[in-house]
């Protein structure tokens, strides 16, 4: 059967002889999944979740107690005090968006701690000139680079002590850079090191991809609020849209009158039927992450085994389901990524090429054969087309198609050798 599918044997015992090496690895993130599966589903009881809740709303949306009992849900799960969980959020660029033009007034400043945030970002935050954008609202922007992957504490508390900062903004996952994610452990530290100088400042974590890969989230570590997209992690695969922001009652309560209009906040915006699919793609969230992070690992143990290099490797400590391999040319990038695409359940017949996406300063090429366009909790693979030639590859509903696209994109690197 595998023959049929174009994947030689060589290609097909070449994975599977990574995956007897990777038993202990898949131990731990099951014993993660077993956790946080705990969570939600207490939550969920907690919260006497029924058939009630999956109704629908219309129009104003008022009154629509599913999508209160969803915020509701999420919040004890992040560990927040309170969430907005809505399908007026188009993506988690959007929500991060909401979020700083909810916080942030002219005059104020934003400091990122862990360098130039993800490409979508520059142009609302002014690095790339947009009229639209906070820097010309009069809203100062300055930023901290990590220093070996890690956060420079003394550069941030030496820069909290001479400037007045209304937000830091925190990036976990990496984006399109070279760094290494980052990790609750390291997140707790910068956020004790922080209010040890300044206990009023707000600190916002971008969380994307980052949901459920350990048991604690960024507010059960301090903190304020977090933001996320309902196409990736938190929304396993069923979500066809829609994000998240969590945290402070007051700061939610403010982002949902930036999100509709101040007097009526959170108490408009219509379910429009997605009740039922945001808290089903909740609850099977834990178990789908732990398959894009097995799916992650075994890619990051074969792609090594061929020669290549890969950020993590299969042993690291995992802060979110993003999985780098540094091919160092552009036609490897390119036909790892076909064969990821050819491996995909939609669009399987496409060969995707690099081109211009709006929001990104360089050709990307992307493999993305998805049930929702753009989700990136189902198998994907993009990177942008400049050195070293990174593919960014995440997700997987579940580790068996996992593996067989692992396959695929490994038979298209042996094919054009």
């Amino acid at each position: 059967m595998y023959n049929d599918f174009s994947i030689s044997d060589k290609a097909r015992k070449l994975v599977l002889k990574a995956e007897k090496d990777l038993k202990d690895e898949f131990q731990k993130i099951d014993e993660i999944c077993d956790i946080n599966s705990l969570k939600v589903l207490k939550a969920f009881n907690r919260n006497n979740i029924s058939e009630a809740h999956f109704n629908s709303t219309t129009g104003y949306g008022y009154d629509d107690v599913g999508r209160d009992a969803i915020e509701k849900v999420f919040a004890e799960v992040l560990g927040a005090e309170d969430a907005l969980v809505r399908s007026q959020f188009i993506s988690g660029s959007h929500a991060l968006n909401v979020a700083l033009f909810s916080y942030l007034r002219p005059g104020d400043l934003m400091l990122s701690i862990t360098g130039t945030p993800y490409d979508t970002l520059h142009e609302v935050i002014g690095i790339k000139d947009n009229p639209s954008s906070l820097k010309s609202f009069g809203i100062k922007y300055d930023q901290i680079d990590l220093i070996n992957d890690d956060f420079n504490y003394q550069g941030i508390t030496d820069y909290l002590k001479n400037n007045k900062v209304k937000l830091i903004e925190i990036q976990r996952s990496k984006g399109y850079s070279t760094r290494k994610s980052l990790t609750i452990d390291k997140l707790k530290k910068v956020i004790d090191e922080i209010r040890k100088v300044d206990k009023e400042v707000i600190i916002m974590v971008d969380n994307c991809y980052c949901e459920f890969v350990e048991t604690l989230t960024p507010c059960e570590v301090g903190a304020d609020i977090i933001v996320g997209s309902l196409i990736k992690n938190l929304g396993g695969g069923i979500a066809p849209n829609g994000a998240y922001i969590a945290g402070r009652k007051d700061l939610i309560n403010l982002a949902g009158e930036r999100l509709t209009l101040p007097g009526e906040g959170r108490e408009v915006g219509p379910s429009l039927g997605i009740n039922k699919a945001i808290l089903q793609g909740f609850f099977m969230a834990p178990s789908v992450v732990a398959s894009a992070l097995k799916t992650a690992v075994l890619t990051s143990k074969v792609l090594e085994d061929l020669g290549f290099k890969v950020e993590p490797r299969y042993n690291d400590q995992r802060a979110d389901i993003v999985q780098n391999i540094i091919f160092g040319n552009e036609k490897d990038l390119v036909d790892y990524c076909a064969g990821i695409q050819n491996a995909s359940p939609v669009d399987s017949f496409v060969n995707p090429i690099p081109w211009d996406m709006p929001g990104y300063d360089d050709k990307v090429v992307m493999a993305a054969g998805a049930f929702t366009h753009g989700s990136s909790i189902e198998l994907s693979c993009d990177g942008p087309i400049r050195e070293p030639f990174i593919a960014y590859q995440q997700g997987s509903l579940t580790y068996s198609y996992g593996k067989i696209a692992v396959m695929k994109a490994v038979q298209k690197l042996l094919d054009n050798k």
